[in-house]
């Protein structure tokens, strides 16, 4: 009964856009027909507790009944995450302003709150004469990068910025890291942020994974934006292989299409203390379990971003090519 109501929450959530793409391109690759792979799909959500678009994100057309079980899907994921994550905790990773001054000791960038900017409380100059000449604007209540905005701050000024931020629901104003040299070399179009997965076990902080997100022309570094990813070797912070797209129909990438530097092999600085960081804010996460962190690099070393208690199967699974779910159920 369960899966089944799961199936019409897919039914009515679903990109049936991004669906029909996906199905045209898997009956060319496999010479099963449409209707085949459809019915398949919906199969699937009872057999393997995943959602429609995850048969074809997971290359389901592939593979296996065997292979299939090895991949935590959406509604798996949406349980386990429902357990190591209750509800009642969720605030401090919902709410970024919380977090920001939750998990200030690991975060040195400057912020303020839309009251702060609009009573005056706020040093708006800051922005203006900072470095990068961006700044980023959010919802203090936006998950996976929705509601994320990084402006140029020529086009305001303090007073236009202000009035822009309530007109359009923005009540965070955050400081723009200005990342590594290293990574800004890989790709200057956006911040690059590394993706480290948490599970607190008994007192023991568990790296379920790392993965680099990569900017293409992009000012944000989300999958879902069109951006690839990369595995990160958890123990030395070295890419260990080729960075991957959600879309189906895109090649894999080991050197980045814009700058030619490599990926594979690609040196993530500062990874100690990325890992170090990581540990300290898992083991100070209240009543949340099981996190995907978001931490940025700069050339003083890392910054903690946000953490993600509905992190991304597709991030974790998807750049090592393998169903992870046997980690999540040890």
């Amino acid at each position: 009964m369960k899966r089944l109501i799961y199936l019409f929450y897919y039914l009515k959530t679903t990109d049936f856009q991004k669906l029909k793409k996906f199905n045209q391109f898997a009956v060319g690759v496999s010479g099963k027909s449409s209707l085949n792979l459809h019915l398949d799909s919906i199969i699937s959500v009872f057999k393997f507790n995943t959602a429609l678009l995850d048969y074809y994100h997971f290359r389901f057309f592939e593979q296996t009944d065997t292979d299939r079980m090895k991949w935590a899907g959406t509604g798996f994921m949406y349980e386990y995450q429902l357990r190591a994550n209750p509800k009642s905790s969720r605030n401090l990773l919902e709410d970024k302003i919380l977090f920001l001054k939750h998990f200030s000791r690991l975060n040195a960038r400057r912020f303020y709150t839309l009251n702060e900017v609009l009573d005056g409380g706020a040093d708006l100059q800051f922005f203006f004469t900072h470095g990068s000449g961006k700044a980023v604007l959010k919802g203090s209540r936006g998950q996976v990068g929705a509601e994320v905005n990084v402006i140029d701050t020529d086009q305001f000024d303090p007073l236009t910025l202000p009035s822009f931020m309530k007109q359009n629901g923005y009540d965070l104003l955050e400081e723009y890291v200005i990342q590594h040299p290293d990574l800004m070399n890989l790709s200057p179009s956006g911040l690059n942020t590394i993706r480290v997965f948490t599970e607190l076990k008994e007192g023991q902080v568990i790296f379920l994974g790392a993965r680099l997100r990569i900017t293409i022309n992009s000012p944000v570094d989300n999958m879902a934006a069109g951006n690839p990813a990369a595995p990160v070797d958890i123990k030395s912070g070295k890419v260990i292989g080729p960075a991957v797209f959600s879309d189906i129909s895109k090649q894999d990438i080991s050197v980045h299409p814009v700058t030619k530097i490599s990926i594979v092999g690609f040196q993530v600085p500062f990874w100690e203390r990325v890992i170090e960081m990581v540990t300290d804010a898992t083991l100070d996460a209240g009543g949340n379990k099981s996190i995907g962190w978001d931490v940025a690099v700069s050339a003083a070393g890392p910054e903690l971003i946000e953490g993600n208690h509905n992190w991304c199967k597709l991030l974790w699974q998807l750049p090592v090519k393998s169903g992870l779910k046997s980690i999540l159920t040890q």
